[in-house]
Order: C-alpha cells, then structure tokens, then sequence
C-alpha cells in the first residue's frame, strides 16, 4: 500500500447513532481491516439521519462501504476481495484460504436461524430448530474433521486441533461466519431460551478462541443492540 494512502469504513450505527450497530457485514469488514494491521479510520452511520456526505459518497448504498483514498466501494464482497489484493504479503497477511471447503463451511447456518428466529407458527418450532441444528452439526463436523497439513504431519490423528476452518490462523470465512454465529446465539437465547450447543464442542472450542482475539472482541456490537434489532421481527416464545 502506498505511503499516504487514506482508508475509511463506513459502517451502521447502533440505535444511539454513535457506536457500532448490529450489522454482520460491516463486521466482517471491520476484522479484516484489523487483521490485516493497516491504519483505518471507522465512522459509524446514523441511518436515521444519514449525513449529506453519506448521500454524496455513495448514494442509495446501506453500509458497509469503503472510501479508498478517494475511490469509493459499496459492494461487501467486492471490498473483500479489493482487500486481500491490495493489503497482500509481505507488507499485510494473507487471508485466503488454503481449503476452498473452508469458504463454504456453515454458509447456510444464518440462513437456517432466519427462518427459525422470524417463524410466526408455533407448529413449525420443532422442524425450524432442526434445519438449524442440522446445519450446525455439518459445521461442527468440517472443525472436527482435520485437514490435509494436519494428516500429513500426524497420519494418525483423527480429531483436528486447529483453531479456525481453515487452520490456525484467521482468514476471510472466519470474519464472514463468527459474527453470524455471535447473532444466532445471542437472539436465540434471548427469544428462544436456546443456544448452540455445547456438545458441538467443535463450534463451541471454535467461539471460545474467536472470543480471546481482539479482532472479535473489538468489533462485535453490545447484546442489546442485536436484541433490538431483532425484535420487531421475532415473535417471542414463553421462556423454558
């Protein structure tokens, strides 16, 4: 990256209009710039009363977007990508993966709790809670299944040791899928009286260490922000 280089992430606002609002995209972006170590400034967006230089920079866009120096981008997975192509070793680390399974590991999982979380028919709880089990079960399977680097160094071992999908480092799966999982277990716990849980001991060891890394921990919104949200949508349930 060039010396001098200006980059700004625009991301929404929480319902004070100052800090970070529940929005897994804008998440997603934020680990990555924080990984990558490069200097950003992040601005949070009051989408109540979206300043005039919002509408000026990207006109009819819902943040997250991306001011490069002067060059704006709108597009979550576009930006994604800009990233990882410009912010590239030996300067910043790379976040590709190495596994193209990796990429796609639990990638229906938020889709499952959507139905479930917004299901307005009580004889549909049961088969909507399964999807999403089922879908969580799969991805607890990929963390438990080791990979290719691991079978190589140890031929014998049959239960992964990594720490994220794709080994032990992050990459852009971890900062696509962590935020969605920190919804899904805040929001249905809240509403449903349900979490995922801990005998998928694979996604729980994968939360607890996406808990000790500042690239989670800073960029996550509080609970009551993900609660709001959530709440002219959810149809609560009488607690267990």
């Amino acid at each position: 990256m060039a010396e001098g280089t200006k980059i700004q992430l625009f991301v929404k606002a929480s319902d004070d209009g100052e800090s970070i609002g529940n929005c897994p995209f804008s998440q997603r972006l934020f680990m990555i710039l924080m990984h990558k170590g490069v200097p950003f400034t992040l601005t949070t967006v009051d989408m109540k009363r979206a300043p005039e230089v919002f509408k000026e920079l990207a006109p009819g866009s819902q943040p997250p977007f991306l001011l490069y120096n002067e060059e704006v981008k709108t597009d979550t997975n576009k930006i994604e990508e800009f990233l990882e192509d410009t912010l590239k070793p030996p300067s910043y680390p790379s976040m590709t993966p190495k596994y193209k399974e990796s990429s796609s590991a639990g990638n229906d999982v938020f889709h499952k709790f959507s139905a479930y979380i917004k299901n307005q028919l009580p004889a549909q709880e049961d088969i909507l809670q399964r999807n999403l089990l089922k879908s969580l079960l799969m991805l607890d399977r990929y963390l438990q299944t080791p990979l290719q680097h691991e079978l190589i160094e140890n031929p014998k071992i049959t239960v992964s040791k990594r720490k994220y999908l794709d080994g032990d480092n992050l990459t852009l799966p971890d900062c696509n899928l962590l935020p969605k999982l920190h919804v899904i277990n805040t929001v249905c716990k809240f509403y449903r009286n349900f979490e995922i849980p801990r005998e998928l001991k694979y996604i729980s060891q994968y939360l607890d260490n996406a808990a000790e890394l500042k690239e989670f921990k800073y960029t996550c919104p509080n609970t009551d922000e993900i609660l709001q949200f959530y709440r002219p949508v959810v149809k609560p349930m009488p607690m267990k």
